[in-house]
C-alpha cells in the first residue's frame, strides 16, 4: 500500500478498555484494603503459586550469579558496564549561573517490573536497574512473577545491585508498588515493560505514584532499500514478530523489487523459526509494507513514532536526519534493533504505540528530580519588579502586589 492508504486504515492500540480495567481496578483497591492477603490471593490466582513469603532471599541473587557459567557471568558484567557508561555519559548536571541555578536530585524510592511467567529477562533488569542506579537512587526494588530457585533474572538483579525483590507479578505488583502492604513500601516512581494488565494498572495509579510510560505492542519499523542483506531484514522481522501475536512490524521502501525480495525470504525462513507460530499469526494481523516517495516515508515514520526504526539504506544518514518521533533509531547493517534489546548501552525501556510523538525512552534523568534556585539581588529585584506588581495587579491578587510592592517600597 501507499503511504496514504495506511494513514487511513491504521489505528493505535486502544487503551481504553473498559472491560479489563474495572478488572484492574478491582485489583488495585483490593490490594490496597487487604494489602499482603491480596497478593497471596491472586499470585495463587494467576500463577499457581501459593506463597508465604514474597521476598526473595539474597542469597537466592548471589548463587543464582555463581551458578551461571563464565560465559554468561562475562556477558552480564559486559551488559551493565556498557548500559551504565551510557547512562552516566547523558545524565543531566546541575547549572549554576549567578542568581540562578538548577539542581537535580535521584528519587529516594523506585520500583521496577520484571515481566516473568512464561520466560526470563534480564535484559530489562538490566535496562531498568542500571539507569536508576547511575542516577543514585538508594532504594531499588523489583518485582517479577519469577519463581525458580535459582534463574537468570535473579542474577542480573543481583549484578545490578538490587537486593529488594519480591516474587509478585500483573496488576497486583503495580498495586503494592504504588501503596503499599505489610510486606513492600510504597515507591516514588514505577518503571519496566508489562502486559497489558500491568500497563492499564500503572495507567490507573499515575498521579499516586510516578511512572514512565504506558506500554503497548512492540514495534519495528524498517526503512530498507536493496542495498539491505534481504536475509537479515527477514531476520530482524521475525526478532520483533517473535515477542507476541500483536507486535508490530513494518516495513518501507521506495520499491516494489525490495518488498518482493524480502518477501521471499520471509516465506522461505518462517516455517524454520522457533516461534513460528506467534510469527506467523503475527505477520497476518499487523505487519504492514508501504511503498512511496522518501518524503511520504518519512512523514509516515513520525506519524508511527515507532518504538524502534532500523535504516539500512544507502542514505541513512540523511533520513535519520528527518526523523523526529521514535523510540530509537538504529543505523545500519551492523546496527539490528536485537542488539539494542541487550548490549548496545540505551535502554530498550522504549514508547509504543504512537506515545513516542511526546515521550521518550527510559534514562537516568527519568530517575532524577529536579528543582529551580533563586537568589536574586536588591538590583535585579528593582529592575522586575515594576513589571511583576503590573501583572498581580491585573489579576486582581492584591497580597502577590504587598508582597512585592513592600520591597521596592523599603
Amino acid at each position: 500500500m501507499n503511504a496514504e492508504t495506511f494513514k487511513q486504515i491504521f489505528t493505535s492500540e486502544d487503551s481504553t478498555d473498559k472491560e479489563n480495567i474495572d478488572n484492574v481496578l478491582s485489583i488495585i483497591e483490593d490490594v490496597k484494603q487487604n494489602k499482603d492477603e491480596a497478593l497471596k490471593k491472586y499470585t495463587a490466582q494467576f500463577d499457581g503459586r501459593k506463597l508465604d513469603d514474597f521476598k526473595v532471599p539474597e542469597e537466592k541473587l548471589k548463587n543464582s550469579f555463581d551458578n551461571l557459567s563464565e560465559e554468561e557471568k562475562n556477558a552480564l558484567v559486559l551488559i551493565k558496564k556498557r548500559i551504565a557508561d551510557y547512562q552516566q555519559s547523558i545524565k543531566y548536571k546541575d547549572f549554576e549561573d549567578g542568581e540562578f541555578s538548577y539542581v537535580y536530585h535521584p528519587l529516594e524510592r523506585i520500583g521496577i517490573y520484571i515481566p516473568g511467567g512464561t520466560a526470563l529477562y534480564p535484559s530489562s533488569v538490566l535496562m531498568s536497574a542500571v539507569p536508576a542506579a547511575v542516577a543514585g537512587v538508594e532504594n531499588i526494588v523489583a518485582v517479577t512473577p519469577t519463581f525458580d530457585d535459582e534463574n537468570i533474572t535473579f542474577a542480573a538483579l543481583y549484578i545490578a545491585g538490587v537486593t529488594e525483590v519480591y516474587t509478585v507479578g500483573g496488576a497486583q505488583a503495580v498495586a503494592a508498588l504504588a501503596y503499599g502492604t505489610e510486606t513492600i513500601a510504597k515507591v516514588d516512581k514505577i518503571v519496566g515493560p508489562g502486559n497489558k494488565y500491568v500497563a492499564l494498572a500503572k495507567k490507573q495509579v499515575f498521579g499516586d505514584v510516578g511512572i514512565d510510560m504506558i506500554a503497548g505492542p512492540s514495534e519495528i519499523l524498517l526503512y530498507v532499500d536493496n542495498s539491505a542483506d534481504y536475509t537479515a531484514v527477514a531476520y530482524d522481522i521475525f526478532a520483533q514478530a517473535e515477542h507476541d501475536v500483536n507486535a508490530r512490524t513494518f516495513l518501507i521502501t521506495e520499491s516494489q523489487d525490495v518488498i518482493d525480495g524480502i518477501q521471499l525470504e520471509v516465506n522461505r525462513l518462517t516455517d524454520s523459526q522457533t516461534r513460528a507460530d506467534v510469527i506467523q499469526k503475527s505477520l497476518e494481523n499487523n505487519h504492514y509494507q508501504i511503498i512511496d516517495s522518501r518524503k511520504k516515508l518519512i512523514e509516515i515514520i513520525n506519524f508511527i513514532a515507532p518504538e524502534h526504526v532500523s535504516i539500512q539504506h544507502r542514505d541513512e544518514e540523511d533520513i535519520a536526519r528527518a526523523i523526529r518521533y521514535a523510540g530509537a533509531v538504529f543505523i545500519g547493517k551492523y546496527s539490528p534493533e536485537a542488539i539494542g534489546d541487550y548490549a548496545a548501552g540505551p535502554s530498550h525501556v522504549l514508547p509504543t504505540n504512537q506515545t513516542g510523538r511526546f515521550s521518550h525512552g527510559l534514562n537516568v534523568n527519568d530517575f532524577l528530580t529536579s528543582h529551580a534556585v533563586i537568589n536574586l539581588k536588591e538590583g535585579t529585584y528593582s529592575n522586575i519588579a515594576g513589571a511583576a506588581k503590573t501583572i498581580a495587579k491585573k489579576e486582581g491578587l492584591d497580597a502577590h502586589y504587598e508582597s512585592l510592592n513592600i520591597r521596592t517600597e523599603r
